[in-house]
């Protein structure tokens, strides 16, 4: 089952300075930060951005996380049909299971007119009831992880792919100037759906710049 492309329901108490911006990270190399929750200012207590350690470190707190190299090359201006076409091989392998019978494809430009809006929602802690699931296709995003007393910063970059647990408090990053593609999958037909916590720690964390 596909969605439209598009905007509409997309990906879509603590004291600290104000978040930092993450434009000091490796061009195109994912990375992950851990953070204890309660020292949002504090230097990360771990820092990796080899792919072998990051599945390992995720894998330990829930999250899976895999490399998928790819080899195609989406035109400007792409649009779902061919977004999804160009990676049907890679869609069918996460569908194979039959978990995730709904798939949309989501691309976001600096010429985005919703990018500030999108941006703030997204950057609010929230949960979903089903699994999040993304195979990023191009560019970056940053997805923060909240799971207890941790925060786990993961700078996802093109052929990364990561699956959340439903209940997973988290929040997501893509920059100010955002220019990205990501495919997702979902349990359910709604899509995507989010319940806010209220919680204001995404504040005083790192953001992507």
């Amino acid at each position: 089952m596909l969605r439209p492309l598009g905007a509409t329901g997309l990906v879509l108490g603590h004291a600290s300075p104000a978040p930092r911006m993450l434009n000091d990270l490796e061009a195109a190399m994912s990375t992950l930060r851990i953070h204890q929750a309660a020292q949002p200012s504090a230097p990360p207590f771990l820092e990796a951005s080899d792919p072998d350690q990051i599945q390992q470190e995720l894998a330990e707190r829930g999250i899976d996380f895999q490399r998928w190299p790819t080899s195609q090359s989406l035109p400007t201006g792409a649009n779902q049909e061919v977004i999804l076409q160009a990676y049907a091989n890679e869609v069918a392998r996460v569908q194979a299971s039959g978990a995730y019978p709904t798939v949309d494809a989501i691309r976001i430009t600096p010429d985005h007119p919703d990018k500030t809006s999108l941006r703030e929602k997204f950057l609010r802690e929230h949960t979903h009831s089903e699994d999040e699931v993304r195979l990023f296709v191009e560019g970056r995003g940053l997805f923060t992880l909240h799971i207890g007393e941790e925060v786990l910063q993961l700078l996802c970059e093109a052929d990364d792919w990561i699956a959340v647990p439903a209940g997973t408090k988290h929040w997501f990053d893509m920059g100010s100037e955002p220019n990205f593609c990501a495919i997702r999958f979902f349990n359910q037909a709604e899509g995507w759906v989010a319940e806010f916590t209220g919680d204001t720690l995404a504040e005083h964390f790192d953001r992507l710049e």
